[in-house]
């Protein structure tokens, strides 16, 4: 896909601030840290659109990206970041919660979890969030960069036993740091635009 012009457009924590344009919205969820940033930045091909952190919890509110005014990728704040205060996570979570059961815009949910980890508690939870909401998603093994090549296919068919034994949910690798996924989640993403 060729991109243009993406740009930040807003940081929102009520619907009230959602844009309202109409636009389909790829939606990132995963833990703190996982790399949903800087998914965006190597989808886009910029270094840094969306800001990213090694300092897990940086986002907390809903960001939207527009890019080239035919999509949205959204930015949810990370889950399991525990120096979050009790308050900023229940606030946190019913912003997320609102706006994942609410939003008509949402065209895929893309879910980031590390390849090089079995799936969290947290994770699990996420998973049949997302599941409830029988929302259409992806799920992509980050920092594919980080183990053997070898090893890579291994790794997402043990993560989709564990997470997806039905098999009918797409699980694929990413790497930020190798840009050689890409090409293929973009495939995936351009259907559910459609």
């Amino acid at each position: 896909m060729l991109i243009k012009n993406p740009k930040f457009e807003i940081s929102s924590v009520s619907p009230k601030q959602y844009p309202s344009n109409g636009l389909p919205e790829i939606v990132l969820v995963g833990k703190s840290n996982v790399g949903k940033s800087s998914f965006i930045n190597t989808m886009l091909n910029r270094k840094k659109l969306a800001r990213t952190s090694s300092e897990p919890g940086k986002t907390r509110q809903i960001n939207f990206y527009n890019i080239d005014n035919n999509f949205y990728f959204v930015d949810l704040p990370g889950y399991g970041y525990s120096k979050m205060s009790k308050k900023e996570q229940e606030q946190v979570g019913k912003f997320i919660e609102e706006y994942l059961f609410h939003r008509k815009e949402i065209a895929c949910i893309v879910f980031l979890i590390d390849i090089r980890h079995n799936p969290t508690e947290n994770d699990r939870l996420m998973y049949n969030y997302v599941i409830s909401a029988g929302l259409p998603c992806i799920i992509l093994g980050n920092k594919a960069d980080k183990i053997a090549k070898t090893k890579v296919d291994d790794a997402i068919n043990s993560l989709q036993k564990q997470l997806n034994p039905l098999g009918d949910i797409p699980f694929l690798p990413f790497s930020s740091e190798r840009k050689i996924y890409q090409d293929d989640v973009w495939e995936l993403l351009e259907n559910y635009l459609k």
